[in-house]
């Protein structure tokens, strides 16, 4: 099949499973980029895999990226060759997946894995590609991946994309024919993931077809925005951009690192929620709360939390972007002034809580959560939202790695 089926930047990849008699639910781990103040939810992770299969052994948690050296990637990199070589992981052919996530708090999710072509993605602030990032690009934070994905002969993927389907009319209409599909995995996610289903789709090309609807302006045409894992995406474009440039125009429409995996959500799906992501500040001096206060405009009230003063009340901006923006703006300047102080990015008010009380002198501050029929009509515009502006659930329901697909 070629893998062009239409215009339409989306193909059915080569999906990889573990073979039958696999753990599954020691094969499946959460997104490399959750829990990155919890070491010790990776250690206690670590430990319940022990040494059988799993993707834990081919990704790099965030938690530990300020260590990661050569000799990390080339590990990934041989668990890889050593899970091809022999046959821990086999081909399904070209297929999408429709994914069913019951999550910890027994919300449904629905989810459509297949291929985005990266030609018609762009992480450039105002550029107006048919698939757009929602949130502010690091540069800085591209190389470090691009380490570990030039080389690595597979790719994992807790990359998810939004479509604008308020009408439900492809994922959901799916799932109700799902008997007519081969049911590939059906188990329980460790760490409290919830579960997960997967059923196979062979037959694309009408699939393919259906997010023409989603299409709603010729002149401006959108197709879907970015969910989670930003800077996993903008990497497999920076990684593309290298490849291609030692390509024979033969090469370039069919080369594997052209497309990436990703799983399709509706946004206006039941079990998606939208939550803010708040911040935590370590080693502050003392005028950092009182700049804050005078950065941001008043409007409604959220707190700051500091295990000594326990909650403060805060205002901020009634609109939401507004609040990202200039609360980022204040966080970036502080930080290129104070180079002792750091931050990181909290799901979740009692992880928030739980870090300031474990960090004497940490600052958390409690952002406001997006509304979901503000995003894709803010994005249209051509701006991004600060990074980290939104959540798609809590920790704990983001996307667990499980298909693979070769970038070779």
């Amino acid at each position: 099949m070629s893998p062009f089926t239409s215009l339409m930047p989306i193909i059915a990849p080569e999906l990889l499973l573990p073979k039958k008699g696999i753990d599954l639910s020691k094969w499946a781990v959460v997104a490399c980029d959750q829990f990155t103040s919890s070491p010790e939810y990776w250690n206690e992770l670590k430990s319940y895999i022990d040494n059988d299969p799993s993707t834990y052994n081919m990704i790099l948690p965030e938690v530990y990226l300020e260590v990661m050296n050569e000799d990390t990637i080339k590990q990934i990199h041989q668990c890889m060759d050593n899970y091809l070589k022999e046959q821990v992981l086999q081909s399904i052919g070209p297929s999408m997946m429709l994914i069913e996530r019951i999550t910890q708090l027994s919300n449904r999710r629905l989810g459509l894995i297949m291929a985005i072509d990266l030609e018609a993605y762009s992480y450039e602030e105002g550029a107006k590609p048919l698939i757009r990032t929602t949130e502010k690009t690091i540069v800085e934070r591209i190389p470090p991946r691009v380490k570990i994905r030039e080389h690595a002969p597979l790719e994992l993927s807790h990359v998810m994309l939004l479509m604008n389907d308020e009408k439900y009319h492809i994922i959901e209409q799916l799932f109700q024919k799902r008997k007519e599909f081969q049911k590939r995995y059906d188990f329980c996610l460790n760490m409290l993931g919830g579960h997960l289903r997967g059923y196979q789709i062979s037959d694309v090309d009408p699939l393919i077809e259906q997010f023409r609807v989603l299409i709603d302006d010729p002149n401006d045409p959108l197709l879907f925005v970015v969910g989670d894992g930003n800077h996993s995406l903008a990497t497999a474009k920076a990684h593309w951009e290298n490849v291609k440039k030692d390509l024979h125009s033969d090469e370039l429409n069919t080369h594997p690192a052209r497309f990436a995996m990703v799983e399709v959500v509706n946004i206006y799906d039941s079990g998606l929620s939208f939550e803010g992501i708040h911040r935590v500040l370590f080693h502050t001096d003392e005028d950092f709360l009182i700049g804050l206060f005078h950065a941001v405009d008043k409007d409604q009230e959220t707190f700051v939390y500091r295990k000594d003063l326990g909650k403060e009340p805060f205002f901020i901006p009634e609109n939401t972007a507004e609040a990202y923006e200039q609360i980022q703006s204040y966080i970036d300047h502080y930080l290129m002034t104070h180079k002792k102080t750091t931050i990181d990015y909290i799901h979740g008010e009692d992880e928030l809580i739980r870090i300031c009380n474990t960090h004497p002198h940490a600052i958390g501050i409690k952002m406001p959560t997006i509304q979901k029929k503000d995003l894709f009509p803010f994005i249209k515009t051509g701006k991004v939202l600060p990074r980290k502006s939104f959540s798609m659930g809590s920790a704990t329901a983001k996307r667990y790695y499980m298909e693979a697909r070769s970038i070779k």
